[in-house]
Protein backbone atom coordinates (compact mmCIF):
# COMPACT_ATOMS: atom_id res chain seq x y z
CA UNK A 1 0.00 0.00 0.00
CA UNK A 2 2.91 2.35 0.75
CA UNK A 3 4.29 1.90 -2.79
CA UNK A 4 0.90 2.71 -4.23
CA UNK A 5 0.35 6.02 -2.46
CA UNK A 6 3.90 7.39 -2.23
CA UNK A 7 4.36 8.43 -5.87
CA UNK A 8 5.78 11.94 -6.04
CA UNK A 9 7.28 11.94 -9.57
CA UNK A 10 5.50 11.45 -12.89
CA UNK A 11 7.09 10.58 -16.22
CA UNK A 12 5.70 12.34 -19.28
CA UNK A 13 5.97 9.58 -21.85
CA UNK A 14 5.04 11.57 -24.97
CA UNK A 15 8.63 12.67 -25.70
CA UNK A 16 9.69 9.92 -28.11
CA UNK A 17 11.90 12.18 -30.21
CA UNK A 18 15.45 11.88 -31.45
CA UNK A 19 18.02 14.45 -30.32
CA UNK A 20 17.85 16.26 -33.68
CA UNK A 21 14.04 16.34 -33.56
CA UNK A 22 14.15 17.77 -30.03
CA UNK A 23 16.46 20.61 -31.15
CA UNK A 24 14.26 21.48 -34.13
CA UNK A 25 11.10 21.28 -32.02
CA UNK A 26 12.73 23.40 -29.30
CA UNK A 27 13.65 26.18 -31.75
CA UNK A 28 10.23 26.12 -33.40
CA UNK A 29 8.37 26.11 -30.06
CA UNK A 30 10.51 28.93 -28.68
CA UNK A 31 9.88 31.12 -31.73
CA UNK A 32 6.18 30.21 -31.65
CA UNK A 33 5.94 31.14 -27.96
CA UNK A 34 7.65 34.47 -28.63
CA UNK A 35 5.11 35.08 -31.41
CA UNK A 36 2.28 34.34 -28.97
CA UNK A 37 3.75 36.82 -26.49
CA UNK A 38 4.19 39.47 -29.21
CA UNK A 39 0.71 39.19 -30.73
CA UNK A 40 -1.26 38.99 -27.49
CA UNK A 41 1.00 41.51 -25.75
CA UNK A 42 0.47 44.01 -28.58
CA UNK A 43 -3.31 43.94 -28.16
CA UNK A 44 -3.02 44.18 -24.37
CA UNK A 45 -0.64 47.17 -24.53
CA UNK A 46 -2.67 48.89 -27.25
CA UNK A 47 -5.87 48.53 -25.21
CA UNK A 48 -4.27 49.79 -21.99
CA UNK A 49 -2.43 52.73 -23.57
CA UNK A 50 -5.23 54.07 -25.79
CA UNK A 51 -8.18 55.55 -23.90
CA UNK A 52 -10.30 55.30 -27.05
CA UNK A 53 -10.12 51.52 -26.63
CA UNK A 54 -11.46 51.60 -23.07
CA UNK A 55 -14.78 50.26 -24.31
CA UNK A 56 -16.50 47.03 -23.20
CA UNK A 57 -15.65 45.06 -26.34
CA UNK A 58 -11.93 45.94 -26.18
CA UNK A 59 -11.72 45.49 -22.40
CA UNK A 60 -13.14 41.97 -22.77
CA UNK A 61 -10.76 41.28 -25.68
CA UNK A 62 -7.81 42.51 -23.58
CA UNK A 63 -8.73 40.04 -20.82
CA UNK A 64 -9.07 37.31 -23.43
CA UNK A 65 -5.46 37.93 -24.49
CA UNK A 66 -4.28 38.08 -20.87
CA UNK A 67 -5.91 34.72 -20.25
CA UNK A 68 -4.19 33.32 -23.36
CA UNK A 69 -0.81 34.33 -21.91
CA UNK A 70 -1.80 32.81 -18.56
CA UNK A 71 -2.66 29.48 -20.20
CA UNK A 72 0.45 29.29 -22.38
CA UNK A 73 2.79 30.03 -19.46
CA UNK A 74 1.48 26.81 -17.91
CA UNK A 75 2.72 24.81 -20.90
CA UNK A 76 5.56 26.35 -22.93
CA UNK A 77 8.29 26.93 -20.28
CA UNK A 78 7.95 23.35 -18.98
CA UNK A 79 7.70 21.92 -22.51
CA UNK A 80 10.84 23.75 -23.63
CA UNK A 81 12.69 22.57 -20.52
CA UNK A 82 11.59 18.97 -21.10
CA UNK A 83 12.97 19.05 -24.64
CA UNK A 84 16.43 19.81 -23.22
CA UNK A 85 16.34 17.61 -20.12
CA UNK A 86 14.56 14.65 -18.57
CA UNK A 87 10.80 14.79 -19.01
CA UNK A 88 9.68 14.21 -15.46
CA UNK A 89 7.44 16.35 -13.26
CA UNK A 90 6.69 16.38 -9.56
CA UNK A 91 3.25 15.55 -8.21
CA UNK A 92 2.73 19.17 -7.09
CA UNK A 93 4.02 20.49 -10.44
CA UNK A 94 1.72 18.14 -12.34
CA UNK A 95 -1.30 19.27 -10.34
CA UNK A 96 -0.35 22.93 -10.87
CA UNK A 97 0.15 22.51 -14.62
CA UNK A 98 -3.16 20.68 -14.95
CA UNK A 99 -4.92 23.41 -12.99
CA UNK A 100 -3.42 26.26 -15.07
CA UNK A 101 -4.21 24.66 -18.45
CA UNK A 102 -7.73 23.59 -17.43
CA UNK A 103 -8.59 26.91 -15.80
CA UNK A 104 -7.25 28.90 -18.79
CA UNK A 105 -9.47 26.96 -21.21
CA UNK A 106 -12.44 27.39 -18.86
CA UNK A 107 -11.80 31.15 -18.64
CA UNK A 108 -11.58 31.27 -22.45
CA UNK A 109 -15.05 29.78 -22.65
CA UNK A 110 -16.47 32.20 -20.06
CA UNK A 111 -14.93 35.23 -21.79
CA UNK A 112 -16.20 34.07 -25.18
CA UNK A 113 -19.66 33.79 -23.61
CA UNK A 114 -19.31 37.32 -22.22
CA UNK A 115 -18.32 38.52 -25.72
CA UNK A 116 -21.51 36.95 -27.10
CA UNK A 117 -23.57 38.79 -24.50
CA UNK A 118 -21.79 42.08 -25.25
CA UNK A 119 -22.55 41.72 -28.97
CA UNK A 120 -26.17 40.80 -28.18
CA UNK A 121 -26.71 44.00 -26.18
CA UNK A 122 -24.81 46.14 -28.74
CA UNK A 123 -26.77 44.92 -31.78
CA UNK A 124 -30.15 43.85 -30.40
CA UNK A 125 -30.50 46.66 -27.82
CA UNK A 126 -28.28 49.49 -29.11
CA UNK A 127 -30.14 52.26 -27.26
CA UNK A 128 -29.55 50.55 -23.91
CA UNK A 129 -25.93 49.54 -24.56
CA UNK A 130 -24.06 52.45 -22.97
CA UNK A 131 -26.41 52.64 -20.00
CA UNK A 132 -26.15 48.93 -19.29
CA UNK A 133 -22.58 48.01 -20.31
CA UNK A 134 -20.90 50.56 -18.06
CA UNK A 135 -17.23 50.17 -17.10
CA UNK A 136 -18.21 49.18 -13.56
CA UNK A 137 -20.61 46.50 -14.75
CA UNK A 138 -18.18 45.20 -17.36
CA UNK A 139 -15.51 44.99 -14.66
CA UNK A 140 -17.85 42.84 -12.55
CA UNK A 141 -18.65 40.60 -15.54
CA UNK A 142 -14.96 40.16 -16.34
CA UNK A 143 -14.11 39.49 -12.69
CA UNK A 144 -16.65 36.66 -12.48
CA UNK A 145 -15.63 35.29 -15.88
CA UNK A 146 -12.24 34.71 -14.23
CA UNK A 147 -13.33 33.84 -10.69
CA UNK A 148 -15.97 31.18 -11.42
CA UNK A 149 -13.84 29.07 -13.83
CA UNK A 150 -10.87 29.29 -11.46
CA UNK A 151 -13.07 28.07 -8.59
CA UNK A 152 -14.55 25.26 -10.72
CA UNK A 153 -11.12 24.01 -11.76
CA UNK A 154 -9.74 24.43 -8.23
CA UNK A 155 -12.58 22.26 -6.95
CA UNK A 156 -11.81 19.65 -9.61
CA UNK A 157 -8.08 19.70 -8.76
CA UNK A 158 -8.57 19.56 -4.99
CA UNK A 159 -10.73 16.42 -5.28
CA UNK A 160 -7.68 14.60 -6.71
CA UNK A 161 -5.46 15.36 -3.73
CA UNK A 162 -4.70 12.34 -1.57
CA UNK A 163 -5.76 9.82 -4.22
CA UNK A 164 -3.87 6.52 -4.16
CA UNK A 165 -2.09 6.16 -7.50
CA UNK A 166 -1.29 2.89 -9.24
CA UNK A 167 0.95 4.33 -11.94
CA UNK A 168 3.41 7.13 -12.66
CA UNK A 169 3.50 7.30 -16.47
CA UNK A 170 1.42 10.02 -18.14
CA UNK A 171 1.03 9.33 -21.85
CA UNK A 172 1.20 13.00 -22.74
CA UNK A 173 3.70 15.81 -23.00
CA UNK A 174 1.95 17.77 -20.24
CA UNK A 175 -0.27 17.07 -17.23
CA UNK A 176 -4.05 17.26 -17.16
CA UNK A 177 -6.40 16.33 -14.34
CA UNK A 178 -8.07 13.55 -16.28
CA UNK A 179 -4.76 11.73 -16.79
CA UNK A 180 -4.00 11.95 -13.06
CA UNK A 181 -7.47 10.64 -12.25
CA UNK A 182 -6.92 7.72 -14.66
CA UNK A 183 -3.85 6.71 -12.63
CA UNK A 184 -5.88 6.51 -9.42
CA UNK A 185 -6.43 2.96 -8.10
CA UNK A 186 -10.08 3.87 -7.63
CA UNK A 187 -11.52 7.02 -9.28
CA UNK A 188 -12.36 9.62 -6.57
CA UNK A 189 -16.14 10.03 -6.44
CA UNK A 190 -15.79 13.72 -5.58
CA UNK A 191 -13.69 14.25 -8.72
CA UNK A 192 -16.29 12.50 -10.88
CA UNK A 193 -19.05 14.61 -9.35
CA UNK A 194 -17.11 17.86 -9.87
CA UNK A 195 -16.40 16.82 -13.46
CA UNK A 196 -20.09 16.34 -14.22
CA UNK A 197 -20.88 19.65 -12.49
CA UNK A 198 -18.35 21.47 -14.70
CA UNK A 199 -19.75 19.80 -17.84
CA UNK A 200 -23.29 20.90 -16.97
CA UNK A 201 -22.08 24.38 -16.08
CA UNK A 202 -20.38 24.88 -19.45
CA UNK A 203 -23.25 23.32 -21.34
CA UNK A 204 -25.17 26.28 -19.91
CA UNK A 205 -22.59 28.53 -21.60
CA UNK A 206 -23.25 26.76 -24.91
CA UNK A 207 -27.00 27.25 -24.50
CA UNK A 208 -26.57 30.95 -23.72
CA UNK A 209 -24.31 31.52 -26.76
CA UNK A 210 -26.82 29.77 -29.03
CA UNK A 211 -29.66 31.84 -27.56
CA UNK A 212 -27.78 35.12 -28.07
CA UNK A 213 -26.92 34.29 -31.68
CA UNK A 214 -30.50 33.37 -32.50
CA UNK A 215 -31.48 36.93 -31.53
CA UNK A 216 -28.42 38.43 -33.24
CA UNK A 217 -29.15 36.71 -36.54
CA UNK A 218 -32.85 37.57 -36.31
CA UNK A 219 -32.00 41.25 -35.75
CA UNK A 220 -29.43 41.31 -38.57
CA UNK A 221 -31.88 39.85 -41.07
CA UNK A 222 -34.23 42.77 -40.47
CA UNK A 223 -31.62 45.56 -40.48
CA UNK A 224 -28.86 46.33 -43.00
CA UNK A 225 -26.96 48.44 -40.45
CA UNK A 226 -27.06 45.62 -37.90
CA UNK A 227 -25.85 43.21 -40.58
CA UNK A 228 -22.77 45.38 -41.13
CA UNK A 229 -22.01 45.50 -37.40
CA UNK A 230 -22.51 41.75 -37.17
CA UNK A 231 -19.89 41.10 -39.89
CA UNK A 232 -17.47 43.54 -38.27
CA UNK A 233 -17.65 42.40 -34.65
CA UNK A 234 -19.49 39.06 -34.45
CA UNK A 235 -17.70 37.26 -37.26
CA UNK A 236 -14.31 37.30 -35.43
CA UNK A 237 -16.08 36.04 -32.31
CA UNK A 238 -17.74 33.20 -34.24
CA UNK A 239 -14.44 32.17 -35.84
CA UNK A 240 -12.67 32.18 -32.45
CA UNK A 241 -15.56 30.26 -30.92
CA UNK A 242 -15.44 27.64 -33.67
CA UNK A 243 -11.64 27.25 -33.31
CA UNK A 244 -11.98 26.98 -29.53
CA UNK A 245 -14.72 24.35 -29.68
CA UNK A 246 -12.95 22.30 -32.35
CA UNK A 247 -9.63 22.36 -30.46
CA UNK A 248 -11.23 21.53 -27.13
CA UNK A 249 -13.42 18.73 -28.48
CA UNK A 250 -10.49 17.23 -30.38
CA UNK A 251 -8.48 17.01 -27.16
CA UNK A 252 -11.43 15.80 -25.06
CA UNK A 253 -12.40 13.05 -27.50
CA UNK A 254 -8.81 11.86 -27.70
CA UNK A 255 -8.45 11.95 -23.92
CA UNK A 256 -11.64 9.97 -23.37
CA UNK A 257 -11.73 7.66 -26.38
CA UNK A 258 -8.21 7.78 -27.87
CA UNK A 259 -6.74 4.44 -28.92
CA UNK A 260 -3.45 3.25 -27.45
CA UNK A 261 -2.50 2.09 -30.95
CA UNK A 262 -2.52 5.68 -32.23
CA UNK A 263 0.90 6.89 -33.41
CA UNK A 264 2.62 9.00 -30.75
CA UNK A 265 3.27 11.91 -33.14
CA UNK A 266 -0.40 12.07 -34.11
CA UNK A 267 -1.43 11.81 -30.45
CA UNK A 268 0.91 14.68 -29.56
CA UNK A 269 -0.51 16.78 -32.40
CA UNK A 270 -4.07 16.21 -31.18
CA UNK A 271 -3.23 17.09 -27.58
CA UNK A 272 -1.06 20.13 -28.39
CA UNK A 273 -3.26 21.69 -31.09
CA UNK A 274 -5.27 23.90 -28.72
CA UNK A 275 -2.02 25.16 -27.14
CA UNK A 276 -0.39 26.00 -30.49
CA UNK A 277 -3.03 27.26 -32.93
CA UNK A 278 -5.64 29.29 -30.96
CA UNK A 279 -3.15 31.50 -29.01
CA UNK A 280 -1.80 32.82 -32.33
CA UNK A 281 -5.01 32.80 -34.37
CA UNK A 282 -7.14 34.68 -31.79
CA UNK A 283 -5.12 37.95 -31.76
CA UNK A 284 -4.56 37.76 -35.53
CA UNK A 285 -8.30 37.50 -36.20
CA UNK A 286 -9.19 40.40 -33.90
CA UNK A 287 -6.14 42.43 -34.89
CA UNK A 288 -6.95 42.19 -38.60
CA UNK A 289 -10.73 42.52 -38.33
CA UNK A 290 -11.17 45.26 -35.71
CA UNK A 291 -10.06 48.54 -37.30
CA UNK A 292 -9.19 50.37 -34.07
CA UNK A 293 -6.99 47.55 -32.80
CA UNK A 294 -5.27 47.13 -36.17
CA UNK A 295 -4.51 50.83 -36.58
CA UNK A 296 -3.24 51.19 -33.03
CA UNK A 297 -0.95 48.14 -33.28
CA UNK A 298 0.43 49.31 -36.65
CA UNK A 299 1.01 52.78 -35.16
CA UNK A 300 2.98 51.36 -32.20
CA UNK A 301 5.09 49.14 -34.44
CA UNK A 302 5.79 52.12 -36.71
CA UNK A 303 6.99 54.17 -33.74
CA UNK A 304 9.24 51.35 -32.51
CA UNK A 305 10.77 50.83 -35.97
CA UNK A 306 11.27 54.58 -36.42
CA UNK A 307 13.03 54.89 -33.04
CA UNK A 308 15.23 51.90 -33.86
CA UNK A 309 16.25 53.41 -37.20
CA UNK A 310 17.04 56.71 -35.49
CA UNK A 311 19.16 54.92 -32.86
CA UNK A 312 21.09 53.00 -35.52
CA UNK A 313 21.68 56.12 -37.62
CA UNK A 314 22.93 58.08 -34.61
CA UNK A 315 25.11 55.19 -33.58
CA UNK A 316 26.67 55.08 -37.04
CA UNK A 317 27.38 58.82 -36.92
CA UNK A 318 29.41 58.36 -33.77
Amino acid sequence: MWNVSARTIFTLSGFNFTFEEKIVLFMFSLLWYLLILLLNGSIIIATIMDKNLHEPMYIILCNFCINTLYGTVGFYPKFLLDLLSSHVISYAGCMLQGFVIHSAKSCDFSILTLMAYDRYVAICRPLQYHSFMTKQRVSVFVFFSWLIPLCCMLMNTVTLLGSQLCGSHINRIYCVNWMIASLACSPPKANIASGYFNILFYLGHVGFILWSYVYLIRTCLSSKNSRSRFMQTCLPHLICLFIFMFSLLLDLFYMRFGSKDLAQDLANLMTMEFLFIPPVVYPLIYGLKLTKIRKKCVHYFYIVIKKEKWRVQNGCEF
